[in-house]
């Protein structure tokens, strides 16, 4: 493993934002981490994992070790006559793997198509798209515990996966490295169709009895006509998550919005569209300074030439201010902000 210290970190995030690391290392292997770890400890900085960066805001430089999970593998625990359980290394690319598994005739991911990132930065955020969370196929998260060397396995239920959340953004943030996740897989097509855009999009292509390879096809067209390809737009995706309101707030919304999307939750929550919150405050095509909102999709923001992540901060503070004194709504911020 090799260290290469003061490094620029603006290729290795998808916002293309300009930030040094004060160290940075490729592991491509378990006893890279170890010995990752350890160049920290004895050096007395702290270690930032890193994937393809493309759920993050770099704010400023960091005074870190920043690692970059390239470990590689996809092993068969088991393998039976209905279900398969893999265990994937954090490096794998997150689309590759899906592809991978529909070749291999294994189901569940099609709905996560084109999602980017790698296996490991999956379970952080708990992905979801079109109707399906990554929660519901996770067996197991395996992680590296930084300060000690030891090694963590949590089930699914040690997760504490939620709505874009889990266990790793709380009590396990920047104590873990995630090295693998296991997935359980199914032989059998068990399509989720329920959303809408999805169904719509299928039935746009003239799909009567849909394949999941169909579906897979459909989440790829639909994600690219809505969101703009990072590497030549620079962005990090959706930028503010979808707000939870109770269903009071809900009814009182819905009076004076009448055409404000909706989506009833099992917990009797709603939850609202933060993209139709921000497109009627104004904010869609948005564009000053090398920043913007994306023209088709008011929940991107795009980086147009910027280097400042400060800046790109502040143009999400105030539209997140302008939703709060249109709707009484507070948008919280996807990506993780690092160097605050």
């Amino acid at each position: 493993m090799s260290i290469t210290e003061f490094a620029s970190l603006q290729h290795y995030n998808t916002l293309a934002l300009e930030a040094r690391a004060r160290a940075l290392a490729q592991v491509c292997q378990s006893a890279d981490l170890a010995a990752a770890c350890a160049w920290a400890r004895r050096e007395g900085l702290p270690l930032v994992p890193l994937g393809q960066g493309s759920n993050i805001v770099l704010a400023q430089d960091l005074d870190a070790l920043v690692v970059l999970m390239a470990t590689r593998g996809v092993d068969i625990l088991s393998d039976g006559s209905d279900e398969v359980l893999l265990r994937v290394a954090a490096g794998e690319n997150w689309h590759e793997l899906v592809q991978w598994a529909l070749v291999k005739g294994l189901y569940g991911l099609e709905n996560l198509a084109l999602i980017p990132g790698t296996v490991g930065a999956a379970p952080v955020q708990n992905i979801g798209a079109y109707g399906v969370e990554l929660a519901s196929m996770i067996e197991a998260v395996h992680a590296h515990v930084i300060d000690d060397d030891t090694r963590l396995v949590l089930s699914r239920d040690d997760c504490a996966f939620g709505y874009r959340d889990s266990v790793f953004k709380h009590g396990l943030r920047d104590r873990v490295v995630i090295t693998a996740v296991d997935l359980r897989l199914s032989r059998r097509p068990r399509l989720q169709l329920d959303y809408p855009a999805l169904a719509q999009g299928l039935r746009s292509a003239r799909v009567v009895s849909p394949t999941p390879i169909d579906v897979f096809n459909a989440v790829i067209r639909l994600r690219r006509s809505r969101l703009p390809d990072p590497a030549v737009q620079p962005n990090a995706g959706s930028f503010f998550l979808n707000p939870l309101v109770s269903m009071e707030q809900a009814e009182a919304l819905a009076a004076r919005f009448p055409a404000l999307p909706m989506y009833a939750q099992t917990d009797g929550g709603i939850k609202l569209a933060a993209g139709w919150l921000i497109d009627f405050c104004g904010w869609k095509g948005y564009r000053n300074n090398n920043l913007g909102i994306h023209p088709q999709h008011a929940l991107v923001l795009v980086n147009y030439g910027n280097d400042s992540g400060r800046q790109l901060l502040q143009l999400a503070e105030t539209v997140a201010q302008s939703v709060a004194d249109t709707f009484g709504v507070q948008l919280v911020i996807e990506p993780r902000v690092y160097g605050e």
